[in-house]
């Protein structure tokens, strides 16, 4: 099942337009999308395949931290982590059209 797993990072100082297009470049492969100009956080939305929630969990963090590393951002600790299972998305989508 696919799952969309938003990731926030939180630190000490401001995060740059530069370091977010970085990120947003790292994640792109992921069909991620990321986040934090102007803030003290960095993050991204991306997708996963996995068998539950929690495997969705890993495999994100673990793909995050791949591309972080990947850029000049500094690596701080996770502070917020979400998912998402595609059937749920759909379940808020058809609670809209309601």
């Amino acid at each position: 099942m696919r799952y969309s797993v938003s990731i926030q990072a939180e630190g000490d100082r401001e995060i740059t337009l530069d370091e977010v297009l970085e990120l947003a470049d790292a994640v792109a492969p992921l069909d991620g999308i990321a986040s934090g100009f102007g803030s003290m956080s960095y993050g991204a939305q991306i997708v996963v395949d996995a068998d539950d929630p929690e495997a969705a969990l890993q495999t994100a963090i673990e793909q995050f931290t791949q591309a972080v590393a990947t850029t000049s951002l500094p690596e701080w600790p996770i502070t917020q982590i979400e998912t998402m299972s595609e059937d749920e998305d759909y379940l808020d989508l058809e609670d809209e059209i309601s």
